[in-house]
């Protein structure tokens, strides 16, 4: 017998300046189900949430919210959540340098005879963590905790305010595989004890295997809703509905044109910048030959970013050793810009925290890497700037109405081409991209597979940081591994397995490289 249900959307319209961004979408959702929403970036999955959370409040919007049989009017999320409807972005909304029992409760108080009831709430606090299967003490600060258990950390505080229809937007974009696969448990446990949720996720195999409803936005509109115990709801059918035809492979074909070695690492040696003797990067050494993709594997932790932050200017840790050897001639990077000058450049795995400035617009941003490159005399060639950036809007298929535009109206997937377009301005030779696919869709990662290919085909090099192996077995040319800040091992395209990976990630198998 089918559940009740306990929300309904009719016919939401959402306009702004330009971008009709939902036009017309209706969905449900029965009490006690894993609703998924997915869609290209762009498609309108967010807006949609912050039209039912209130972010957008009622009469911004047409259409009606009908909730547990009522329709509802949110003014804001204070009355979606009063009402049990709490949202949890994409974009953690926790303070670092406080408790967890501070970030649980705050704006949401526990009141004692005067002001807050620290005893009651530090009990609260425990509880709740442990619902969310966290052992941490709940006087830790948050910034001693790793991204995975800020994530529950999120939903032990929604829990701490009575929801009854809980929107997690890509709750697993910045996990592992454990921490992903300890989330996913979570939710089927929330879902047993009567839980409702709404999960947006690029992660089809996640919302395949978790999943009761997937409705498909494309273009703003809601094209269907399908039932995933009805069988035959796979990763392909979701593509199928998400960009409107079969995607007959996750990659583009490609014929890689491997040249010279022009980029070497030797004895890199890096310790961490808060704990003397903990080294990030040990004695590490690798290769990158013209017109070659390299990727990067290892567990979270395991300094695949600590090296590349490194090599960029030294811009983390305190180097203690190493030499960097470009066209068989030693080079000194130690600041960003000789980095630059050197033609290297880093595109950062957290774009809005290292590499975007929300408040800019796409034009600043995509030429702000070589202001030089489009100044005369110390003065800025604005046209320039604006031909410039129109360009690599074309040539990066950025879903703008004008490159004047500002980033934080973008979409994810917008947004990570406009930062790919900020490093490529300035014409490097290599390039190196840290989880440059994170939280974008399926027909984004296409576009962004073959945009890195024609670079290598340009005979530049191209290092792939990624915790995804299927996306590294299907890009790169030779992956290197790393454990524990060494560099375990290299395998060549041919040899590379998911398996082989594993081991030399977790020091099963240590080899040199090669």
């Amino acid at each position: 017998m089918d559940a009740p249900v306990l929300l309904e959307m009719r016919g939401i319209t959402k306009v702004f300046p330009g971008v009709r961004a939902l036009d017309d979408v209706s969905m449900s959702v029965q009490v006690g189900e894993i609703h998924a929403i997915c869609g290209e970036n762009g498609a309108g999955k967010s807006t949609l949430m912050k039209v039912l959370s209130g972010v957008y409040p009622h009469g911004t919007y047409e259409g009606e919210i009908v909730y547990q049989g009522d329709e509802v009017r949110f003014k804001d999320i204070k009355s979606s959540e009063h009402a049990g409807i709490v949202i949890i972005h994409q974009e953690l909304a926790l303070i670092p340098e406080l408790s967890i029992t501070e970030n649980i409760f705050l704006g949401n108080e526990v009141r004692g005879r005067v002001g807050i009831d620290w005893e009651v709430a530090r009990a609260r606090a425990a509880e709740l963590l442990a619902r969310v299967g966290l052992s941490e003490s709940p006087d830790e600060l948050i910034k001693n905790i790793g991204v995975g258990k800020q994530q529950l950390v999120e939903i032990a505080r929604a829990l701490s305010k009575d929801v009854r229809l809980l929107i997690l937007d890509e709750p697993t974009s910045a996990l592992n595989e454990d921490d992903s696969a300890h989330l996913l448990d979570l939710l089927r446990g929330l879902r047993a004890k009567g839980m409702t949720c709404i999960m947006i996720s690029h992660k089809l195999n996640e919302i395949a295997a978790i999943s009761d409803s997937i409705t498909i936005i494309r273009d703003g509109k809601a094209v269907e809703t399908l039932d995933a115990h009805a069988g035959e709801v796979d990763e392909d059918r979701i593509i199928r509905g998400m960009v409107g035809r079969s995607l007959e492979s996750r990659f583009p074909e490609h014929t890689p044109q491997i040249g010279d070695v022009f980029f070497e690492v030797s004895g890199w040696t890096v310790e961490h910048p808060q704990v003397p003797g903990r080294l990030v990067c040990n004695d590490s050494a690798f290769h990158v030959r013209h017109g070659e993709i390299v990727g990067f594997a290892g567990i979270m932790g395991a300094g695949r970013t600590e090296l590349a932050r490194s090599l960029f200017g030294r811009s983390y840790g305190r180097y203690l050793g190493g030499q960097v050897t470009i066209s068989g001639r030693p080079v000194d990077l130690r600041t960003v810009q000789q980095a630059i000058d050197h033609k290297i450049a880093y595109v950062p795995e957290d774009r809005k925290a290292l590499g975007l400035n929300l408040l800019d617009t796409i034009q600043d941003t995509i030429v702000s890497a070589d202001l030089a490159k489009i100044s005369t005399r110390g003065v800025i060639d604005t046209d320039g700037a604006y031909l410039a950036s129109e360009g690599y809007r074309s040539s990066l298929a950025i879903k703008a109405n004008s490159v004047r535009e500002g980033v934080v109206k973008l979409s994810g997937g917008n947004q990570q081409k406009v930062l790919l377009g900020k490093w490529m301005f300035p014409e490097p030779d290599l390039l190196i991209l840290d989880e440059p696919t994170r939280g974008i869709d399926v027909g984004a990662k296409y576009e962004i597979y073959g945009l890195v290919q024609r670079l290598a085909d340009e005979g530049k090099g191209v290092i792939v940081i990624s915790s995804e192996l299927p996306e590294l077995l299907g890009l790169c040319d030779r992956i290197y591994t790393i454990f524990e800040g060494t560099i375990t091992g290299v395998l060549d395209r041919a040899e590379a397995t998911q398996e082989s990976l594993m081991r030399l990630m977790t020091g099963a198998a240590p080899a040199a490289a090669r």
